[in-house]
């Protein structure tokens, strides 16, 4: 009996293991990719610009993919795996696309969605799944990135009714372009969640720049002086830090899924160019060293694979996922998705430092993701407090 046939960018056949609806969720996004934003991806980059950001948003809310794997108010409620999916391919052309759509819905849609009341959600989730609202997640601050329970930003009640709210928070994707953003705050009672429109007095959110990484994603502060807000503003079931975190923990899933694309891009590119590039009369994909980077990169690349896709099931189950089980994954897959870049790098040579390539593009970028929603400190302490049951950040 013969051996089935090898396709050397799917060598443990992964494609096999898709639905059709899922493999249409791939193509779909795909497509769209291919034709709207992967001939422009490279310059909006080099540039430092994610141009006519409320399109694209609409074009991704015409798509289904925003807050794509919530129930309700406009959203899909399609499977967590056809959101990873979804997510892959986005990080496949960049990671700011992909932070987009993640912030977008797994973390301010989410909030909203899980946390919020009934008013919030009907006010404000149809036009965020729709893609003519943006949203964003206020929780990093100047000073307090990995123990947000130190955040400084207060809320304050005025005379029992309304809430003031003062302070900053850092490097939150979207911030300049929201509608909305999902501010978390100190106040008497602990930290609490707020709903906040970005036109109420008070509220601004500088772009920042000169950034060498996730140059084509808008990434602001947030400034808040004496923002007014009536009790409605609040999340009326968030409450403690545990309540950000639930949703960094969710937008965490879309990043072990993300890097895969990200990663998967970088080996494809730098096989063809191996297979293409001839030195000393022969393509260096002869040569026994590029063979072994590109056999490590392949197996690293489908071991993360095989992670995200185990981790899909345990979260479409009834009994869920640990967060501990997402720390793993992004730990594993963003450490793994950034080596990989960075060996595609030098099989490209001094090509790989190119914008004609989009390998040195993801490499910059992921270097963002591995520090965002979780730095590879913390995950590791995270994961040595669930396996040991000791507390070692504290």
């Amino acid at each position: 009996m013969p051996f089935p046939t090898l396709d050397a960018n799917d060598p443990l056949n992964l494609e096999a293991l898709l639905t059709d609806e899922e493999r249409a969720v791939r193509d779909t996004v795909r497509q769209f990719l291919d034709d709207k934003v992967e001939p422009h991806i490279a310059d909006w980059f080099e540039a430092g610009e994610l141009p006519d950001l409320p399109e694209l948003a609409r074009e991704f809310g015409k798509l289904g993919l925003l807050g794509m794997h919530l129930d309700g108010y406009g959203c899909a409620g399609m499977s967590a795996r056809a959101y990873g999916i979804a997510c892959r391919e986005l990080e496949a052309t960049d990671s700011g696309l992909r932070s987009f759509v993640s912030v977008q819905g797994s973390l301010a849609m989410f909030a909203i969605h899980r946390f919020g009341s009934e008013e919030q959600k009907q006010e404000w989730l149809p036009r965020m799944a729709e893609g003519s609202a943006i949203g964003c997640f206020g929780l990093t601050e100047p000073d307090h990135g990995s123990d947000p329970s130190s955040m400084t930003t207060r809320a304050r009640r005025d005379g029992g009714g309304d809430w003031i709210l003062d302070g900053r928070k850092m490097w939150i994707t979207n911030g300049s372009v929201a509608a909305v953003a999902v501010v978390w705050a100190q106040t008497e009672d602990g930290v609490r969640g707020f709903v906040v429109p970005t036109d109420t007095p008070g509220f601004s959110a500088p772009l920042i720049k000169h950034k060498m990484s996730l140059r084509a994603s808008v990434t602001s502060e947030l400034v808040l002086d004496g923002v007014r807000l009536p009790a409605s503003a609040q999340l009326p079931e968030a409450r403690g830090v545990g309540v950000p975190l639930t949703c960094l923990n969710e937008a965490r899933y879309g990043i072990v899924w993300g890097v895969t694309g990200a990663a998967r891009s970088a080996w494809r590119t730098a096989r063809e160019y191996a297979l293409q590039r001839e030195q000393f009369g022969k393509p260096i994909a002869a040569f026994q060293l590029t063979q072994q980077k590109l056999v490590d990169m392949a197996v690293e690349l489908h071991k993360a694979t095989l992670t995200a896709l185990h981790l899909s099931a345990l979260k479409d189950s009834p009994a869920g996922v640990h967060p501990a089980q997402i720390s793993f994954g992004k730990l594993n897959n963003v450490r793994e998705a950034i080596d990989i870049c960075r060996t595609a790098r030098t099989i490209l040579g001094a090509n790989g430092i190119s914008l004609e390539y989009p390998v040195i593009r993801h490499a910059n970028n992921l270097e963002s993701v591995l520090t965002y929603e979780g730095t590879t400190e913390m995950h590791t302490l995270a994961l040595g407090h669930a396996l040991t049951g000791h507390a070692a950040f504290r």
